[in-house]
């Protein structure tokens, strides 16, 4: 688990700033993130990492505290800028995306109307992965990977690939590194690899140089929300199949 004392998170800007706090790169801490609060208060954070922050901070009290003092702290700063005149046309951008966000609430809302059978779980997630998790499932799909281990990919607008993972009790995701930095979040349950166990609300952190084989703890199926901006690379017979078919 993340200590209470420390702050957990991230950005595909600030990601540079971690990947030399730890070797190898395993569990998060608060005060492993201490930018990325601050990005998000100020609006400019990867919409990719403000799911994960988001859904982080509704797991998490201590994440939730240090994400608001971020935001007061953002308040602060923004009263003792001088006021700026409106540029052509500012108020009426701002009318459209109000208009644009308030029909995303209305396309979120029926996608919870559409969820049918099986969708029980993902209805269970937290606010706003699970909106994400709902309008996603009616053009992606669950993608099977393993024996009990499924994937689903999540559109959120960003440039960094972003998937939603489901693993059954005591089933294992291939082993495998990374091109990139991964980051991944556990929502429910909780799963164990070669750096420790991760429960709900545990960030953990791994990169180009870190191969890892995650396995689903016993006491229920774990989902967890994975935030990459490279793909992952399978070893043995997956790696094979991996390099066969061109991904």
């Amino acid at each position: 688990m993340l200590d209470d004392n420390l702050d957990p998170t991230i950005s595909l800007d600030v990601k540079d700033g971690f990947e030399g706090n730890a070797t190898p790169m395993g569990k998060a801490t608060i005060s492993d993130f201490g930018d990325v609060y601050s990005h998000y208060a100020a609006g400019c954070l990867d919409p990719a990492f403000c799911l994960l922050v988001e859904t982080q901070a509704a797991l998490r009290p201590d994440v939730a505290r240090a994400v608001a003092r971020a935001e007061t702290i953002a308040g602060v700063f923004l009263e003792t800028e001088e006021s700026a005149a409106l540029s052509d046309g500012a108020i009426d951008k701002a009318f459209a995306m109000i208009d644009a966000f308030e029909a995303g609430e209305r396309a979120g809302g029926t996608a919870v109307k559409m969820a049918s059978e099986g969708l029980d779980e993902l209805l269970a997630l937290p606010e706003p992965l699970r909106e994400t998790a709902l309008q996603s499932f009616q053009s992606q799909k669950w993608q099977g990977l393993t024996q009990g281990i499924r994937r689903l990919k999540l559109e959120t607008g960003s440039q960094a690939e972003v998937e939603l993972y489901r693993i059954e009790p005591g089933c294992t995701v291939p082993k495998h590194s990374h091109s990139g930095s991964e980051f991944t979040l556990v929502v429910a349950g909780g799963f164990s690899d070669e750096t420790g166990s991760f429960g709900p609300g545990d960030l953990s952190l791994k990169g180009p140089e870190d191969t890892h084989q995650p396995t689903g703890d016993m006491d229920g199926v774990c989902y967890a929300l994975a935030v990459r901006d490279g793909g992952l690379r399978f070893t043995g017979l997956m790696g094979v199949v991996q390099r066969l078919i061109g991904q």
